[in-house]
């Protein structure tokens, strides 16, 4: 994107009564788990990779990608959670391929991670630690400083528990922290954990749909918004969580609106301000792409940039008339909205409609469903046991 440009022959897009904006960035998502969509189940998603073949998880990860793509996100994190099974890992690369997606594969483990050449043109690598709390202290600093000697991200879930206060903390007197490395949830991270996270500018990702419908706990927005934190926007599984950005923007504005006026109505005094409409919207564009590590490239419309563009559309009835636009795509907007997107200068989907073979996409999932769920489905409930 810049002025001036030179574009002999460039397709010309009408967008009269359209919004133009950045794609959204999803900032962690397990895309295979599309395969598990709004089960609402308890079956442990990892048990259904016991002997997943390689069509599964093209299949599953692709049918999640393109979700993405249907409802504007155009950069996705997408950890990687299958076997470390070769065959396995090429299956989920190419649907990474397919999908036209600008995305980083993050791998549950830092071995014979390569680098984005090997992969494709649009996606980059990063390292899945294990968690924060669970995982040895000299470990973890171990890993992270060869990933950042590699110029690896890393990626790693942390305050899923309460049991272990502290650990992020201890990490930063370890100097293992930095604007290398994402922190996912940190729902139950103490003053001091956040207090590490803003001093060494260390980048956090909140799944809040998820995260409140999955027994994680409440995200901490604004505990984060307190110490000038800025986090991305994510989806993480679709068992229970809506697959796209709008959702996850409304999810977080409420909740801190919310804490806001029950401060207000037990006689509070001196509150913060309400979240607004123009902070959301960073958090699900500029602020996610610098979580997930590619602001440099996307997340923003500016020069230098790639053109990772969504345009939605202003004159359908959910939305006229627009009195503020950043107000009608956070409050008031939805994937019906989508006219088109693009990434990195590539329409994904035009007039509304993914330039993909949707029907072979749907049959392919179908299948891995029942390879990978065939013997955990009821007739009764549509979930799973």
């Amino acid at each position: 994107m810049g002025p001036r440009l030179r574009a002999r022959g460039a397709e010309v897009i009408e967008a009269a009564d359209t919004i133009v904006m950045p794609g959204f960035v999803d900032s962690h998502r397990h895309a295979w788990q599309a395969i598990l969509r709004y089960s609402d189940t308890l079956l442990a998603a990892d048990r259904l990779l016991d002997g997943a073949r390689p069509d599964d998880i093209y299949a599953a990860t692709l049918i999640g990608l393109l979700g993405g793509v249907e409802s504007g996100i155009t950069t996705v994190v997408d950890w990687c959670d299958v076997a470390n099974e070769p065959s396995l890992l090429e299956a989920a690369v190419q649907a990474h391929r397919d999908s036209g997606l600008r995305t980083i594969l993050v791998r549950p483990s830092i071995d014979d991670l390569s680098t984005n050449q090997e992969v494709g043109p649009l996606t980059d690598v990063a390292a899945g630690s294990e968690d924060v709390e669970t995982a040895r202290l000299d470990e973890l600093v171990s890993g992270w400083g060869e990933c950042h000697e590699r110029g690896l991200r890393v990626h790693a879930h942390a305050g899923r528990t309460d049991h272990v206060p502290g650990a992020v903390s201890a990490l930063h007197r370890s100097g293992a922290l930095g604007d290398h490395v994402t922190l996912v949830h940190c729902t139950h991270l103490d003053d001091a954990d956040l207090d590490a996270i803003a001093q060494s500018g260390t980048r956090v990702a909140l799944t809040p749909s998820s995260e409140m419908a999955g027994g994680l706990g409440s995200p901490p927005i604004q505990r984060l918004m307190n110490r000038g934190i800025r986090p991305g926007l994510g989806v993480d599984s679709e068992r229970t969580t809506p697959g796209d950005i709008f959702a996850q923007m409304r999810a977080t504005i409420s909740l801190q609106h919310a804490e806001m006026f029950d401060l207000k109505l037990a006689g509070k005094g001196s509150l913060p301000n309400l979240l607004t409409t123009r902070q959301v919207i960073r958090y699900g564009t500029v602020d996610g792409a610098v979580a997930a590590g590619v602001g440099a490239a996307t997340g923003s419309i500016e020069p230098g940039k790639r053109a990772d563009i969504i345009v939605l559309r202003t004159d359908r009835p959910n939305i006229a008339p627009v009195n503020d636009p950043i107000g009608a795509v956070v409050w008031g907007m939805d994937t019906s909205n989508l006219d088109h997107v693009f990434v990195d200068g590539i329409p994904l989907m035009r007039d509304g409609e993914l330039d993909a073979d949707v029907g072979r996409v749907r049959q392919l999932a179908a299948a891995a469903r029942e390879s990978l769920m065939g013997g955990h489905l009821v007739d009764s409930g549509g979930g799973v046991g």
